[in-house]
């Protein structure tokens, strides 16, 4: 995706209409399903300090070296976890319990069709991907 960025400044062109450019602060990861009859579990998500982490799921089968990722591809509910500034670093991170159940549980159905899926996450208010652990848990159905 960070091709395609330098790729559209370097000649000057335009993104497709639709088409979802890689943040400076974003990066795409892989999440490949050994397993695919899942049930979703629960989040373990960690921040070393304060700031803002956004996972957003894709929901179609997308390979960054070799098509446009476009917003019609992704997920809704994203999953945010933050701890503002002010928060103490042993308070658990904050989130919305229902957006964040309703997202694992996609994810678990969309593992059933495919064996890899590809996120967004964007790092904010202080959070860096060095600052951040996020792992999922699911039990086999």
């Amino acid at each position: 995706m960070w091709r395609r960025v330098a790729a559209l400044q370097r000649t000057g062109q335009k993104r497709q209409d639709g088409e979802r450019l890689l943040l400076p602060h974003e990066a795409a990861y892989r999440l490949d399903f050994r397993v695919q009859e899942l049930a979703f579990t629960r989040w373990h998500v960690a921040l070393t300090g304060h700031g803002r982490v956004t996972v957003t799921g894709i929901s179609q089968l997308w390979t960054p070296d070799l098509t446009h990722l476009m917003t019609r591809q992704l997920l809704e509910p994203v999953g945010t976890f933050w701890r503002n500034a002010g928060d103490p670093v042993d308070l658990p991170l904050k989130c919305l319990e229902a957006d964040m159940q309703e997202f694992g549980e996609r994810i678990a159905e969309m593992a059933k069709v495919r064996k890899v899926m590809y996120f967004l996450i964007a790092y904010k208010e202080g959070a860096t991907p060095d600052k951040v652990s996020c792992s999922l848990e699911f039990t086999p159905e």
